[in-house]
Order: structure tokens, then C-alpha cells, then sequence
């Protein structure tokens, strides 16, 4: 391939029109592009019309992903520019279809990883290719057991870690050149894709056990060994592997899972953000978390460690949850408990009436919520009879229905609002317009992993942090408070992404501080903001050498 050619379809160093007439002399680029020299705003004009132009959705996204396959500068200034806009085009609620349709619609890999249980012995060379040399500092990982609320997807899944890198870069400026999306691939259960002829991925049986554990050690101890100063981000496996993976290695390297710790700080940070309206205590609130799955834990251990910190014993801090499954509230004797459920399951003699509370508007009304958070997928749980049953028992009812995609929410917030007479205080985990009750109007805080992750991984990685521990993440949550006016009617919970980049600076400095304060930081790591600023990449066409 000739050098024009290799610079125009290398997306790291592609300037299409932007190149200067010196630039494509020097480059060889002279009669390759068109004579007109472009600024990077006159092209980032033309895709974001040409974006507009596309029907809504997956064709909209598509676009995006060709701009993203040719010229990553221009993709991410334009993303910077839109962010609110084209983050439900980018990721959630988009990326579900684009999963679902990964394998027939795949085009190129775009600088991914895909490792294959079946062929260990090449992880190493994988990622050496797959990185082409480049100085990888942050890796996204998913097997793609638990995607979203869309379940097991297979390889087709490496769309979430895409999506999720997308996010650091555009939110928090991570250096696109420095990220890396990793399939790990180990099968499906999922029969569509099975019988799919165009699937891309293993067509086998999900492997369980021992040799799924030793696949995801060769992968950590390659990465290491290949990026030796890598942050892993772990994403949407599979309930019973998620916990293990983060409790082997999150007391050795830096690591983070966002299913299990991301929701749960999202939720604490609001959470604390509805506590700052209503002027209540933490350590007062009654916590239900409806779907007591792998986020479902999550968000009940980070309230849990809060409430320690807070003070409270852990006897003292366990009486403030309950966790309602499919089977109802969770006893000692439930079967099927796994060991995250445990801690935090009830007696039955603590209930006159413990056979009847399998059903979550019978548990409301025994236990008395003020905080009750789905992440169940159960559509529509959170019925009128189960939210005025919980406003019955509290002055300003903490109602989180985070399910997400659309079709899979708890309860939607113009009836929560309306239900509550407007007391509940709303967060979801999809985009929702503001609700008018009553001559107020409501803004809803979205419970977004996005409002957390990338501040978090740009002070994980500007403080060079050793761990990633839950001072850390506490400190994460609580630098989103104070960005939100709670003195104004129908105030959020938490703040809304079009001010996604300037909190991530704050929760990036956060983390940093957290970590210096705890002697984790790395060598030299002394100004939060100093660090913080020096890590951040921004959408600029740099001269070409």
C-alpha cells in the first residue's frame, strides 16, 4: 500500500480534506483528495448535516461509525460538540440494535481485540496486533454474557465495549490512540445466533468453570504484560462471573467493573443528590432494590460501604436493605441464593406475614422503602398500587426505575410524578423529558453509567492510581453533588449530561485526590488538577510530521 493510502485509511492520522496543501506534498497526498482545504468546523458541519439527513436511529449511527472507521479526530469533534444529542445514538439506547445485528451488518473491526477461548496461546499476539503498536493505557473487556437488557449476545457484544470507549474519549478525553475494545470469546447461549449463518462468533456452548477462569487470567496477565500501566474495565458478564472476576483482581490492579460498582455508584451519587432536596439523613433511609442481580448487588454494596462510612456497624448498616427477587423479598432459606445476596437477606420471624411477601407491592407495604431502585427488566413493575403504597410510608419517596432499554422499565416518570402528587424524587436509566405536574415542572436525573465511568477512569489514570478501591468510587459519587441547583423546584437528582464534560474534570480530580490521600497515587501525582488537565486529549488536528 502506498504511503497516501496507508495515512488516508488510518483513522489515528487521517485529516481527509483538512490536509494542508504543504501536508499532502509532504505526505504524497497531492491528487488524492479534492482541492479544497477544509478546517475541521467546516467538515464537522457537513457530518453533522449529513447525520441529520439520515432516518433516526441505527442508520444514524451507522453514519457515525463510517466516520468513525475513517478519521477519529473529526468523528470525536463532533461528538464533543452534540454529546447530548448523539449519546442515545452512540450508546444507550442504540447500541441494543446494533448488537442484535453486529454480525450481519459488520463492516471492520474497528481496532478491537477478539480472543478465543479456543486459541489461549495467541492472547498475547491478539493484542499486539490488535493495538498496532500503539501505547494502550485503558482496555474495555466483555465476554457479553449480560448485555444490558438484551442478555447473551456473543461476539457481537464487543459493540458495548466500542460503545463504552466512545463515551471515555467524548466525555472525559481519553486518548482515542490509547483505548482498546476486547471480545472475549467463549461461546454463546444464545440459539439466534447459533443458527445464524452470518454470526461471526464461536458456534458453541458458552464455556463455564475452570477453563473460563484460566481464559480470563491468560487475558488480564497478557494485557499487563503487554500494557504494563492498563486500567480494565470489565463489562456486562454474566451474573454469577461478574463479582468473582472483580474480587480476584481488584485488590492487585486497577480494575473496575461497571455493572457491578458503575450502577451502584451512579445510584449512590443520586441518591445523595435527592437527599440534598429532601434534607435528609443517609443513614435513615430504608433501601429496596427490586432485581437482585448482578447491578442489583452492586447498587446494594456501594449504599452499604456508604453507610459504613457514614458510621453505622454492620449489623447496624444491614438493617437498612431488602432485596426483592423473582421470588419476592429474599430469606435465609430462599433457594438459589448466591453469595452477593447473602449478607443482606432477612428472617422470617421478622414477619408476621412472611409466606405473603412474594410479591413487590406486599414487601413495600411490610418493609416501608424510601429508596427502592429496579433493575429488574420486569416492564412496568413499579405499579400505582407499588409507588403509592411507598409514598404512603414516606415524605419524599427516592424512586429509581433504572432498567433500560426503554421497553424494559420499572415505571415511567410522568407517572411516578403523578402518583406521588409530585413528592418522588426520579432518576431513570434512559433519557426522559421533563414531566409538567401541577404548574412544575420536573427535570429527571438519568442514573447513566456515563455520569460516572469516565471521570472515574480519567482520574484512575491521570492519578496512576495502584487500586481502584470504594474510598475511591465513594469519592466519585460524592464529587457530582453541589452541580445541581437543589433550591429550585423540580430540581434533578443528578446532573444532566449536556454538562457531562466539566463534571468529569471535577470527579476526575476527585479520584485523583482520593488516591494521593491515600498513598495509592503513582510517582510524582501531587496536583489533582495539574494531572488531570495533562491526561486529557482534545478533538484538534495536530501538523503531521
Amino acid at each position: 500500500m502506498s504511503n497516501a493510502w496507508s495515512i488516508l485509511n488510518n483513522p489515528f492520522k487521517n485529516k481527509g480534506t483538512a490536509f494542508t496543501n504543504e501536508e499532502r506534498k509532504k505526505l504524497g497526498l497531492v491528487g488524492t483528495l479534492p482541492v479544497e482545504v477544509e478546517t475541521i468546523e467546516q467538515q464537522a458541519k457537513r457530518v453533522y448535516d449529513e447525520y441529520k439527513n439520515r432516518p433516526e436511529g441505527l442508520q444514524q449511527r451507522q453514519y457515525l461509525m463510517e466516520v468513525f472507521d475513517t478519521n477519529r479526530t473529526l468523528f470525536y469533534y463532533v461528538m464533543q460538540h452534540h454529546i447530548e444529542e448523539l449519546m442515545p445514538i452512540i450508546y444507550d439506547p442504540i447500541i441494543a440494535p446494533a448488537i442484535e445485528k453486529y454480525s450481519e451488518i459488520f463492516q471492520r473491526p474497528q481496532e478491537a481485540a477478539f480472543l478465543s477461548i479456543d486459541d489461549e496461546a495467541d492472547i498475547k499476539e491478539s493484542l499486539k496486533n490488535a493495538a498496532a503498536g500503539r501505547n494502550v493505557k485503558l482496555i474495555v473487556a466483555t465476554d457479553a454474557e449480560g448485555i444490558l437488557g438484551i442478555g447473551d449476545w456473543g461476539t457481537n457484544g464487543v459493540n458495548i465495549a466500542i460503545g463504552k470507549l466512545m463515551v471515555y474519549t467524548a466525555a472525559a478525553g481519553i486518548d482515542p490512540s490509547e483505548v482498546l475494545p476486547v471480545s472475549l470469546d467463549v461461546g454463546t447461549n444464545n440459539e439466534t445466533l447459533l443458527n445464524d449463518p452470518l454470526y461471526l462468533g464461536l458456534r458453541k456452548k458458552r464455556v463455564y468453570g475452570d477453563k473460563y477462569y484460566h481464559f480470563v487470567d491468560s487475558f488480564v496477565a497478557a494485557a499487563r504484560e503487554v500494557f504494563p500501566d492498563v486500567y480494565l474495565h470489565f463489562e456486562d458478564f454474566g451474573r454469577d462471573n461478574a463479582t468473582k472476576i472483580l474480587k480476584q483482581y481488584q485488590d492487585k490492579i486497577p480494575v473496575f467493573n461497571d455493572d457491578v460498582q458503575g450502577t451502584g455508584i451512579v445510584c449512590l451519587a443520586g441518591v445523595l443528590g435527592a437527599l440534598n432536596i429532601s434534607k435528609q439523613k443517609f443513614t435513615d433511609q430504608v433501601f429496596l432494590t427490586y432485581g437482585a442481580g448482578t447491578a442489583g448487588m452492586g447498587i446494594a454494596n456501594m449504599m452499604y460501604r456508604e453507610m459504613r462510612m457514614e458510621g453505622l456497624s454492620e449489623d447496624e448498616a444491614k438493617k437498612h436493605f431488602y432485596l426483592v427477587d423473582k421470588q419476592g423479598l429474599l430469606f435465609e432459606d430462599t433457594p438459589g441464593l448466591t453469595p452477593e445476596q447473602k449478607p443482606f437477606v432477612r428472617k422470617r420471624s421478622e414477619f408476621a406475614n412472611a409466606d405473603e411477601l412474594t410479591n413487590l407491592e406486599a414487601v413495600v407495604k411490610a418493609v416501608h422503602p424510601s429508596v427502592m431502585i429496579g433493575t429488574s427488566t420486569n416492564p412496568g413493575a413499579f405499579t400505582e398500587g407499588v409507588v403509592k403504597a411507598m409514598a404512603a410510608g414516606t415524605e419524599r419517596p427516592i424512586i429509581f426505575p433504572i432498567s433500560n432499554p426503554t421497553k424494559l422499565i420499572e415505571a415511567h416518570p410522568e407517572d411516578i410524578i403523578k402518583w406521588t402528587e409530585g413528592r418522588a424524587l426520579v432518576a431513570t436509566g434512559i433519557p426522559s423529558a421533563p414531566v409538567e405536574y401541577n404548574g412544575v415542572t420536573y427535570h429527571i436525573g438519568q442514573a447513566n453509567n456515563a455520569l460516572i465511568y469516565p471521570g472515574l477512569g480519567l482520574g484512575v489514570l491521570a492519578s496512576k492510581t495502584r487500586l481502584v478501591n470504594d474510598e475511591i468510587l465513594s469519592a466519585a459519587a460524592h464529587s457530582l453533588g453541589g452541580i445541581v441547583d437543589t433550591s429550585k423546584p423540580g430540581a434533578a437528582v443528578l446532573p444532566p449530561i449536556s454538562m457531562l464534560q466539566s463534571f468529569t474534570k471535577t470527579e476526575a480530580r476527585a479520584v485523583v485526590q482520593s488516591a494521593i490521600d491515600q498513598g495509592l497515587a503513582g510517582e510524582g501525582v501531587t496536583d489533582p488538577a495539574k494531572v488531570t488537565e495533562e491526561m486529557q486529549w482534545t478533538a484538534e488536528y495536530t501538523n503531521e510530521d
